[in-house]
């Protein structure tokens, strides 16, 4: 399946608009003897991976360039955050989202997961609740555990197919003062991209109520519909960037999650500090690869990303005609990410990753989300790939007609 598009390649070796270039994202790449944490797991089976989080497709040139450029210095010591990517995050944050923020509010960690906790051991107490989405990803929900917190979850509402929280929910069920909400927007599962009334609602929830808000956005740049946009919750008003933590990370974007690299947008003082606290003596400080890959990633690969959206829509489109036509089947729409979420109940399946793995497919398992009648499958990967996918999927299901 190849895109037809002649548009501007970029490098940090020339201007981007000295040259033309179509990226491949069709290309097959071996992943098998490279420790791959989504490859290792089925190795020597015949089992498509269709499960981790991260993308089979090379990472836009100007990446691999730049990690080629830094590793030619021989010297890999600790390494400051470089002042030209603070300034490259903070004129992003004004293009793409009209969003002005401090260089001072950057907290740079090496992963969002780590942030996430520290956000939650720097808010509130030991004991109180932490509101989570029901349907999340499943690091999402471990969160409070871990921090000695009880998790208070949201239930999750589906309206033509798009599942968000239940806000009337929320509404209704008011928190102690000063209790911590995560979010996750785009949503994992699912796809939704939060429309700009549902987090205005959640901003009046938030202050009605107190909350103090940490929203995981690190899919917020793999918007698959032109019509669909994503507004960081923070960026709303200054109101609600006063208690709001917002996490972002290049690594799902730019398939940079082997390197670490992540940063917390917190323009409160108070809630900055607390994060710098927890984070003291835990949480190790990023390493140089991760800065010089995010910078690239950054200030070279808007276009490489763009080319790679319009691929992960058509292999979205595919496999959501394909999943629909099989009775027992449904995938609703996915607005973001590379994730879809499929709905296996009707087939009444005992162990439905192992049905599907036995067909060769490996999907995330639902139970792992929050609901074990659902698959998450990632089509982050050459198209072919995901015909053979659905054609496994199909015949095994057929078989149990």
């Amino acid at each position: 399946m190849i895109i037809e598009l002649r548009i501007l390649s970029e490098s940090p070796l020339q201007d981007p608009e000295d040259m033309t270039e179509v990226y491949d994202f069709d290309r097959e790449i071996d992943r098998r003897d490279t420790s791959s944490t989504k490859w290792r797991k089925y190795q020597d089976r015949d089992i498509l991976p269709m499960w981790v989080a991260d993308s089979d497709f090379a990472v836009a040139p100007a990446i691999q360039q730049a990690l080629i450029d830094r590793a030619a210095h021989p010297i890999f010591g600790y390494t400051d955050v470089p002042e030209k990517l603070i300034g490259i995050i903070v004129d992003r944050m004004k293009r793409l989202y009209d969003w002005e923020i401090e260089p001072s509010w950057l907290i740079f960690l090496p992963g969002v997961v780590g942030a996430l906790h520290c956000a939650c051991r720097s808010i509130g107490e030991v004991g109180d609740d932490v509101f989570t989405p029901a349907v999340v990803y499943p690091n999402i929900k471990q969160v409070p555990e871990l921090s000695s917190r009880q998790n208070r979850q949201i239930p999750m509402t589906t309206v033509d197919g798009r599942m968000t929280i239940d806000l009337e929910w929320l509404q209704d069920h008011p928190a102690k003062k000063g209790q911590l909400l995560i979010l996750c927007n785009p949503q994992n599962p699912g796809g939704a991209v939060y429309r700009e009334s549902e987090l205005l609602q959640l901003v009046e929830i938030a202050e009605q109520q107190d909350l103090i808000l940490c929203s995981d956005e690190i899919h917020c740049e793999l918007i698959l519909d032109p019509g669909k946009r994503h507004i960081p919750i923070s960026s709303i008003d200054m109101d609600i960037a006063r208690r709001s933590i917002t996490l972002m990370a290049p690594s799902k974007t730019f398939n940079l999650a082997g390197l670490g690299f992540s940063f917390a947008i917190v323009p409160d003082r108070k809630l900055r500090t607390g994060m710098l606290r927890a984070r003291k003596g835990i949480v190790s400080y990023n390493g140089m690869m991760g800065y010089a890959a995010a910078e690239a990633a950054y200030e070279f690969g808007d276009e490489w990303n763009r080319q790679q959206c319009a691929y992960l829509a058509l292999n979205r489109d595919y496999l959501l005609q394909q999943l629909n036509s099989i009775d027992g089947i449904y995938a609703g729409p996915v607005e973001a990410t590379y994730l879809a979420w499929i709905d296996v109940s009707q087939l009444a399946l005992a162990d439905p990753p192992g049905f599907f793995e036995a067909a060769g497919v490996g999907m995330s398992p639902g139970h792992e989300f929050g609901d074990n009648g659902w698959m998450r499958f990632n089509f982050a990967c050459p198209h072919e790939r995901v015909v053979k996918a659905v054609e496994r999927i199909r015949e095994a299901v057929d078989a149990t007609v």
